[in-house]
């Protein structure tokens, strides 16, 4: 399985990257490389075409509906529609309730329209979608509109399974937690900075991300939800103080939504005090093969 990122700037484009959008694909065992597209933000379109031929996308998946993760489907309907080889689509099209609408708007299409270039399904939370040798499993997040985190399960570099989770936009909370446990990546929105935005349900902070990557439970109110001292020799999994089961810890973290104004390596550095583990801020056009 391998991760692209088309775009990862926060809430907008960025003078480095364009917005969120990431790219995901894995070979079939007869060769077949399976394509599946996560978001699709102001000026990711563009980008996309460096690294595939849009015509060839097997499926768009929709993290939510804010406009900075999705208002460059204008692009691909209109690559999809009026191509001078000719007409493509329906492409699969995953979203939360109300994206044929969203879609339709967005691109100023009639729900006839909408319908062919996007063949909508809206996600039903926990219920694992497929995609070619691709396991998709959609999971609620914590933010003001339907949003939801993806966990992907794919074939690894060494014939075994590998799993990456995208948070899409979310704060802390046990969805999240539920989501991230003990993933090969956890690409991980870090939108908010300690102490400069204290408002809670939006985003996360370098420093929660780096708590959710930790694998430290349900941290929703900031606080990591385990045992302040846990008994000498017990494992990682060990239960709290609560009774309520400590998460694995990723095998990997990747920052990303960063807004343009944010100095990456304040959030790199929150991250870091709170996991210790690998730990990198995302770059448009990074690859990484898992």
């Amino acid at each position: 399985m391998r991760l692209t990122i088309v775009g990862c700037s926060g809430s907008m484009s960025g003078p480095g990257s364009t917005a969120s959008s990431y790219l995901v694909q894995a070979d079939d065992a007869a060769g077949r490389t399976w394509s599946v597209l996560l978001d699709l933000g102001p000026g990711s379109f563009g980008a996309l075409m460096n690294y595939m031929e849009p015509r060839a996308l097997d499926a768009l998946f929709f993290s939510h509906l804010h406009p900075d993760h999705m208002a460059d489907v204008t692009s691909l309907q209109v690559f999809l529609r009026y191509h001078p080889e000719g007409e493509v689509g329906p492409v699969r099209t995953v979203g939360p309730v109300d994206t044929a609408e969203r879609i339709g708007a967005v691109c100023w299409l009639t729900p006839e329209e909408v319908s062919r270039q996007f063949a909508v399904e809206r996600y039903t939370p926990r219920q694992m979608l497929t995609v070619g040798p691709l396991r998709i499993t959609p999971i609620p997040m914590n933010h003001p509109v339907p949003a939801f985190g993806l966990r992907i399960e794919g074939p690894g570099a060494d014939g075994g399974t590998v799993t990456l989770a995208y948070t899409g936009d979310t704060d802390a909370c046990t969805e999240a937690a539920d989501l991230a446990d003990g993933v090969d990546l956890l690409l991980s929105e870090a939108s908010f900075q300690e102490g400069r935005e204290d408002v809670r349900g939006i985003h996360l902070t370098g420093l929660r991300a780096g708590q959710l990557a930790a694998g430290l439970g349900d941290v929703a109110d900031g606080v990591p939800d385990v045992d302040p001292e846990p008994a000498p020799g017990a494992p990682a999994s060990a239960n709290d103080g609560g009774g309520v089961p400590a998460r694995t810890a990723v095998g990997r973290l990747v920052l990303t939504h960063l807004p343009p104004w944010t100095d990456p390596g304040v959030i790199l550095a929150e991250a870091a005090s709170a996991f210790a583990g690998p730990v990198e801020i995302a770059r448009a056009g990074a690859v990484v093969d898992l």
